[in-house]
């Protein structure tokens, strides 16, 4: 309790200095942790009628989540493995665009005076998140459920026909065409930020932003890998068997 009362008392600024994961849980209340850094827990909570306790939970929450990577996804079959990347990876895309867009924005009208690269870093994002949606929309309506389909197949031993995209081939052709292009977009916006280095004036907002930007081209680079190096060659090995080509 008195490990709870000590965290409550916490100003809430610290709480996103300590992890900037948990600028997400402030930003999805409409908490100001940026120019407003300074309140604690308590007065924020009381202010806007939340649980403190509740509000603990979901931060400790953020703070306990293991980033490391041990899971050998090389052993899970190929319908788990799209449903993974779908519920976990396509998801987390879509979660942090909604957050990274208006922190970029709001970059632009307070900094970008100083830091017209802001500007450019805005638009990079900006597309980058247009074609991840449609590229992402893409594999969940045509790609996955192909591969999903292979496997009930193989499983049930039963005969499936072709997909209308002909070889499975043809669409992953495309989204690897696309990783790459992503991949050059991020490369630029690490450039552009110094590796995601915030400048000595940064306020709060625009150091989450940049660690938020760091974050995302991380799990961007698991979730292709994932699809590049484990569940696409795969699913063309399955095809063929199927298939017999």
């Amino acid at each position: 309790m008195e490990t709870q009362t000590k965290k409550s008392q916490q100003p809430i600024g610290q709480f996103v200095a300590d992890d900037f994961r948990t600028a997400a849980v402030f930003y999805s209340y409409g908490i100001d942790f940026c120019c407003k850094g300074d309140r604690t827990l308590d007065e924020v909570c009381t202010k806007n009628n939340l649980d403190t306790d509740k509000l603990l939970y979901k931060l400790e929450e953020i703070h306990n989540l293991n980033n490391t990577n041990t899971v050998d996804y090389k052993t899970w079959s190929l319908d788990v493995l799209a449903h993974h990347i779908e519920k976990t990876h396509h998801r987390y895309v879509e979660e942090k665009t909604a957050i990274l867009l208006p922190f970029l924005n709001k970059l632009c009208k307070v900094h970008g005076a100083s830091h017209p690269e802001l500007f450019t870093i805005t638009e990079l994002f900006t597309a980058s998140s247009k074609e991840l949606a449609s590229h992402m929309k893409k594999e969940e309506l045509i790609l996955f459920p192909f591969i999903k389909k292979m496997v009930t197949a193989q499983n049930t031993q039963e005969k499936i026909d072709a997909a209308h995209f002909g070889t499975v081939k043809n669409p992953i052709a495309t989204m690897m065409a696309e990783h790459d292009n992503e991949g050059e977009r991020f490369r630029e916006i690490e450039k552009l930020t110094n590796n995601y280095t915030p400048p000595s004036d940064a306020c709060n907002t625009y150091k989450v932003t940049f660690s938020m930007l760091d974050a995302f081209e991380k799990d961007l680079h698991l979730h292709i890998h994932l699809e590049n190096n484990i569940l696409f060659p795969k699913a063309a090995e399955l095809e063929k068997e199927l298939f017999d080509l």
